[in-house]
């Protein structure tokens, strides 16, 4: 049995969050001050650690109305043998429950602020997990996602001119 202590976001540095990110092999690097705003604009951070080190890092946020299960992830190795990609620190499988206890403190939290619901996004690989914690898809909802890098379309600003 693993002897895992969890905290918060006041117990971690966003060294030690970049560190994290790449130990799991998160996709963007993430300069410090994102990071920094990233932890500013969470409304929960939970960490996991064995032996001080930083294994796993789940985080929320509240708009008032709706939770947000921004991420929870997880060092590869600890989530045993059902994971399939080990890619993102995604939770695939959950051997040790370090993911389940993060991801429910973080929910636990949100709905002590009231919120009406707690959505989350996630990757086909993580959706058994999510399952497990109690999420269900909803017919109709389609996950998109834009770059912030990219610019609107010129065709898509001017119909929302044209309104």
């Amino acid at each position: 049995m693993l002897d895992v202590t969890y905290g918060s976001s006041k117990q971690v540095a966003v060294q030690e969050i970049a560190e994290f990110y790449e130990r799991v092999g998160h996709g963007a690097p993430l300069s410090p001050q994102c990071i920094e705003s990233m932890l500013r604009s969470s409304d929960v951070c939970i960490t996991a650690r064995v032996n001080g080190d930083l294994i796993g890092f789940a985080r929320g946020m509240v708009d008032g109305d709706r939770g947000y299960l921004a991420e929870c992830k997880l060092v590869p190795d600890l989530q045993g043998p059902g994971a399939v990609t080990r890619t993102d620190g995604r939770i695939e499988h959950d051997t040790h429950g370090i993911a389940t206890e993060m991801a429910q403190r973080v929910i636990d939290e949100l709905r002590g602020r009231g919120v009406a619901r707690i959505d989350v996004i996630a990757w086909g690989t993580e959706q058994d997990f999510l399952e497990e914690l109690g999420f269900r898809t909803h017919g109709g909802l389609v996950g998109m996602t834009l770059s912030a890098a990219k610019p609107v379309p010129v065709k898509a600003m001017a119909g929302a001119s044209a309104q």
